[in-house]
């Protein structure tokens, strides 16, 4: 199951699932298997460039099912390998800066014997946050985590 919370102070969007695989399984899904789970289906995201330190590049296009693209070029500020991840959209990898919309936040722990997934969307102001609900923040990213759920819990059969 997963939940979903609005934090008006932060600006900020989430959603929250348990996953019945271990974090280092998690882990591996999020970082090898990105475009797999990165974007609701039937939508798809090719990685252009991915950089897994702060500082990298955080490069990929997500592909809509009538021809839409959006790209997001961005640069992590954040990697704590098998525990989070965090981007933003407010500088390419070369630190130029560029109009932002958010700051994303992707961490995974253990929970009893699998794994909660938490991700947020914080934005910088009242106006992007309820632009990203209108958006379908709660459906797209609560897809998203079932379908990193599904990936990570597939692999059962597999060592971690």
């Amino acid at each position: 199951m997963c939940t979903s919370n609005i934090s008006e102070t932060l600006h900020e969007l989430s959603v929250s699932r348990y996953i019945e695989a271990p974090p280092a399984r998690v882990w591996r899904v999020i970082t090898e298997q990105l475009p797999q789970w990165w974007c609701p289906a039937p939508w798809r995201t090719e990685v252009n460039a991915i950089e897994w330190r702060p500082g990298g590049a955080f490069d990929t296009t997500m592909f809509g099912p009538d021809a839409e693209q959006i790209p997001c070029r961005g640069v992590f500020l954040d990697v704590m390998p098998g525990r989070r991840f965090v981007f933003t959209d407010a500088f390419d990898s070369q630190w130029n800066p560029q109009q932002a919309f958010m700051v994303g936040i992707f961490e995974i722990e253990a929970e009893g014997e699998g794994t909660r997934y938490r991700a947020s969307a914080r934005h910088w102001n009242p106006e992007d946050l309820q632009k990203h609900k209108e958006m379908g923040f709660t459906e797209g990213w609560t897809a998203v985590a079932a379908q990193l759920a599904a990936l990570a819990e597939a692999e059962t059969g597999k060592s971690s």
